[in-house]
């Protein structure tokens, strides 16, 4: 098959229900290089600090609906961008990073990764 299908509910959320939701969709589109995830959270909802360093993935944030807020940890300092409705900011493997929904609504971002 040249092709496949998947819906953001085939697998389930790695994040409570309470939050949002976020849904790898890697395995069930069977991909070998491409990580393609949804991520929906609720206002005062984050994601997990975290770097793609051992993978060596770098990451593209797209953010469909709403707004949401990508801290940047770095020993010379923090910095905060945001990222809204039809905006994209891509992150490099090594960058330690968490998202968070600073606003009065449910934001819904796509994630896509691939090594370098």
């Amino acid at each position: 098959m040249s092709y496949d299908t998947a819906s953001k509910t085939d697998p389930e959320s790695v994040v409570d229900e309470e939050w949002g939701g976020m849904w790898f969709l890697k395995d069930e589109l069977e991909t070998d290089h491409l990580g393609f995830t949804v991520l929906e959270l609720e206002p005062g909802g984050k994601g997990m600090e975290h770097d793609e360093a051992e993978s060596g993935q770098e990451e593209i944030y797209y953010v469909v609906e709403g707004e949401f807020e990508v801290e940047l940890r770095r020993d010379d300092g923090d910095e905060t961008v945001t990222v809204e409705a039809e905006d994209a900011i891509r992150l490099d493997p090594d960058e330690r990073r968490q998202i968070f929904n600073r606003g009065d609504e449910r934001a819904t971002m796509v994630l896509v990764g691939a090594s370098i």
